[in-house]
């Protein structure tokens, strides 16, 4: 039986804040908290009141009458004046009398452990969600064009990763904060099998009916190229983090955390493909 199953909501008081609540878990979590009738604020920079990590002065309005929160930091916890941010938030969260914390983390990044460690050791009753590389970026994050384009150019080498769902993710968040039992929790999630980024695009392939290759490009040639297409330099400095430091080996093994959480293995890759096939979100792949 899912353990969520036996767990009972508790009383619902105040609002839940969700950081990042347009984002790919903020928005799924805002869905899930509004089924089960919990009220939402979302924290986002198009939200009345707004929230922005950058604008400090405003967070307060974003806590009023919250007594619990779901905090993701954009675009990522290993970024410099991450941990000042986060310690600033938690300390007038603390303040404004939030009493539940759920921290989406990174795993292997010793960094986002410092952040970990001001909610963990705020007072406040607290869960953290470890996760790396989502099953989504292929088809709503950073790597749609390339599948569309049946091409994924990446410098991911050959070291295989356990993508997870968000889904699954979204799903232990929502857990963390409706039900007893997940205080305390550091819960590291992930797939159930590993793959590497040839091998997902093999799998997309399938899935899809068209050839998606891969092709290895050099990583400084990769970071060169966001950069020259535009991006944002926190979006460059993260990619160029990621391939560099996250993707080299330090997270090639399958965990618990979604069973811990939920009491139900988490989704596989392939389950994940055909559903996004059946969306026609890749609709135009070409071979």
């Amino acid at each position: 039986m899912n353990k969520s199953q036996n767990n009972q909501p508790k009383d619902v008081e105040g609002l839940t804040l969700v950081i990042g609540g347009s984002g790919k878990t903020g928005r799924r979590v805002v869905n899930l908290l509004k089924s089960k009738g919990v009220p939402v604020r979302i924290g986002s920079r198009s939200a009345n009141p707004s929230f922005d990590w950058n604008r400090e002065d405003g967070w307060g309005s974003c806590l009023e009458n919250v007594t619990s929160a779901y905090i993701t930091y954009a675009p990522d916890l290993a970024m410099p004046g991450a941990t000042d941010a986060i310690q600033a938030f938690v300390d007038l969260a603390k303040n404004r009398g939030v009493n539940r914390l759920v921290l989406l983390s990174g795993r292997g990044e010793e960094e986002a452990q410092a952040c970990e460690s001001i909610v963990r050791e705020s007072g406040i009753r607290s869960t953290i969600v470890r996760a790396s590389w989502f099953f989504q970026n292929f088809c709503e994050g950073a790597f749609v064009d390339m599948v569309r384009a049946g091409e994924i150019a990446l410098p991911a080498g050959n070291t295989p990763e356990p993508f997870v769902d968000v889904d699954d993710i979204s799903d232990v968040v929502v857990a963390a904060l409706t039900e007893e039992g997940h205080d305390g929790k550091v819960y590291e999630v992930t797939g159930p099998r590993m793959l590497t980024f040839a091998e997902a695009a093999a799998e997309l392939s399938e899935a899809i009916g068209k050839e998606i290759k891969y092709t290895e490009i050099p990583h400084d040639a990769f970071v060169a190229g966001a950069a020259e297409a535009g991006a944002p330099k926190d979006v460059i400095w993260m990619l160029d983090y990621l391939f560099s430091t996250v993707l080299d080996g330090r997270n090639a093994y399958v965990t618990d955390g979604v069973q811990q959480a939920l009491g139900r293995p988490p989704r596989d890759f392939a389950d994940y493909a055909q559903q996004v096939v059946a969306r026609g979100l890749w609709k135009n792949a070409d071979a």
